[in-house]
């Protein structure tokens, strides 16, 4: 959308969407003495002091990624956590999550696009453990990167809403909205796999 490309618009996207993730990871640290979570190659031994927000400002502002990247990169994360249930979104892996994620959209999305060392100097991280992080998020996703523009617009259309509303991320209204629903993880707006929705894919 055009609006991402207004400096003012983006910064509110940004906060919005660190505000959404932070509130996932919190639940998933209070559920996960009820749900059997999975350690996986995201997860740190212990919880970045970096926030949230802070960390997604530093990847946008270095990275030097299209806006559109982190509209992407928010689709891949709520398909991971659809595909990998056992590994929802918590204080220990969200950073992690949201380099890889921000990292492979751009590759997808952008025709110039820096190195994986690059990202891991900008995420904090070795590049062999970006690379790592890479390969698993890739199979995670079962290598289902492709975003129609249906599915862009409905995110960005959440978003926009969202924001000029100026609703708490996650009390929002299931049938109007991506909302966390009883497994406080991320959810699609709507199924992407209805042959209505399967469009041609952004141009890249």
């Amino acid at each position: 959308m055009a609006e991402l490309e207004n400096p003012i618009v983006m910064n509110k996207t940004i906060t919005f969407l660190s505000s959404l993730v932070q509130r996932v990871a919190e639940s998933n640290d209070l559920n996960s003495q009820f749900q059997i979570q999975k350690v996986s190659v995201f997860h740190g031994l212990t919880r970045p002091t970096i926030s949230i927000q802070s960390y997604l400002e530093r990847i946008f502002k270095y990275a030097n990624c299209s806006p559109s990247c982190l509209i992407v990169a928010y689709v891949y994360l709520d398909r991971f956590t659809q595909k990998q249930p056992s590994l929802p979104i918590n204080s220990f892996n969200v950073h992690r999550l949201l380099i890889t994620s921000v990292m492979v959209a751009a590759k997808f999305m952008d025709d110039l696009y820096y190195n994986n060392a690059y990202y891991a100097k900008v995420g904090g991280i070795s590049t062999a453990e970006i690379n790592f992080l890479e390969v698993d998020f890739l199979f995670g996703l079962s290598f289902n990167l492709n975003v129609t523009p249906t599915t862009f617009t409905t995110y960005c259309s959440y978003l926009q809403r969202e924001m000029l509303m100026l609703q708490p991320p996650l009390e929002s209204s299931i049938d109007s909205s991506l909302s966390l629903g009883k497994s406080l993880k991320l959810h699609l707006c709507f199924d992407e796999d209805d042959p209505s929705h399967k469009q041609q894919q952004l141009a890249v």
